[in-house]
């Protein structure tokens, strides 16, 4: 991680970056289709079950390989990048891998084979970790992280509510290659649009620069990092089921497609809301409270019953972990002036999210969906030891340049 390819190019140099109009819908457009798995993971787990006729376990799998992969891409193959990244600039990165991975996901809808799909699914992770890392990284080199992270975060809602309002009707009426055709277009429109507008951030002098030896992260840059993969872990494994939940529990296609719409429209309310309210509430006190909130909707949505709740909780759950990440982004740009650990924003996320899917998979089918539920309140409780390490003393009411 402390060697990441993206933070080259937030360490560069110390002086905060303003983005134009151009570069700034490029950020919002490559933030949202690199962070897809957040607003897909229903709709995708429960393709591969109800079109391609998978298992639980199997159909996790899939979008745990491809979360795997971004992980892989974003602490592991970025010092290859690093090397690279004095001739070639950030925009050819980012726009080759949302490029690569639009391929990926185009043939593996083409794809009867399993084995195949499980290796472009892999293929389409690394590519989008690559350019995510480099997104994510600008971001966190703007003049102020908090606030264009929740913009991003906005932007990801708004691209929500028309991603499951279309996609699951697509599915229904073209089959399950409609989806992955779907993923494979928005990666698509990510790549032309970081092609022609992503921001140019550093120099070659720059870039060389920053590859000096910098110190190791503090501890409490770890604590915060662990409890963002604790929610992140949280998030998937119930966001890969909540639609089967539905439908399992006979609420029907049309009444469980309509609560994921109403999800995408309360999503487009946590980021307004973390700018809102980004000096007004402490950070810390946001973070430790998130988990918990995390852990009593899983429990309303596993083990409540009848449809009111499981719509209520449903809707509401990504929007906990979008206005907490957003504080937590806040936290670790001020914790790491380096910038290292806003540029590994993809690996600590999808290093928790990776993992969701494939989890979640083996309870329900060993323990049914209530097991979700109890795993929750489990990792939730993990989530707020690792967040009640932060430091009380730092600036966590705001911050501005």
């Amino acid at each position: 991680m402390d060697n990441s390819a993206a933070s080259a190019w937030i360490a560069s140099t110390n002086t905060p970056a303003t983005y134009r109009r151009a570069a700034f819908a490029a950020l919002m457009i490559a933030h949202c289709a690199g962070m897809v798995d957040l607003v897909a993971l229903p709709v995708w787990v429960a393709t591969l079950i109800g079109g391609l006729h998978l298992d639980p376990q199997h159909a996790g799998a899939l979008p745990t390989l491809f979360l795997a992969g971004v992980v892989a891409s974003s602490a592991v193959c970025s010092p290859l990048l690093l090397r690279l990244s004095a001739r070639i600039p950030a925009r050819a990165f980012v726009t080759a891998g949302f490029a690569l991975a639009a391929i990926a996901f185009y043939a593996a809808g083409a794809s009867d084979s399993y084995a195949a799909m499980a290796v472009l699914h892999l293929l389409a992770g690394l590519a989008v970790g690559c350019s995510l890392s480099i997104t994510h990284g600008t971001i966190g080199r703007s003049a102020n992280p908090h606030r264009l992270f929740a913009f991003a975060g906005l932007a990801l809602g708004a691209f929500s509510i028309a991603f499951l309002g279309a996609t699951p009707h697509a599915v229904a009426a073209y089959g399950a290659r409609a989806f992955f055709t779907i993923v494979a277009a928005v990666m698509a429109v990510a790549a032309l649009s970081s092609a022609l507008a992503f921001p140019l951030v550093a120099s070659r002098g720059a870039v060389q620069t920053s590859t000096r030896a910098r110190p190791p992260l503090a501890a409490p840059v770890w604590c915060a990092i662990a409890g963002v993969i604790c929610m992140a872990l949280t998030q998937a494994m119930l966001a890969s089921f909540v639609a089967r939940i539905g439908v399992e529990r006979g609420f029907g296609l049309t009444a469980v497609t309509s609560v994921l719409i109403a999800l995408g429209l309360v999503n487009l309310l946590p980021a307004p809301l973390a700018v809102l309210t980004q000096r007004r509430l402490n950070a810390r006190a946001v973070v430790l409270v998130g988990p918990l909130a995390q852990a009593a909707l899983a429990l309303t949505i596993t083990l409540g019953s009848g449809f009111t709740p499981y719509a209520a909780a449903t809707a509401v759950f990504p929007a906990v972990m979008i206005f907490c990440h957003t504080y937590a982004f806040g936290l670790l740009a001020r914790l790491d002036a380096s910038g290292r650990a806003a540029a590994a924003t993809p690996a600590m996320v999808m290093a928790g999210a990776a993992a969701g899917p494939l989890l979640g998979g083996v309870l329900v089918k060993h323990f049914g969906y209530g097991s979700l539920g109890c795993a929750a309140l489990v990792v939730g409780a993990l989530a707020c030891g690792c967040f009640a390490r932060l430091p009380r003393s730092i600036d966590t009411t705001g911050h501005a340049s």
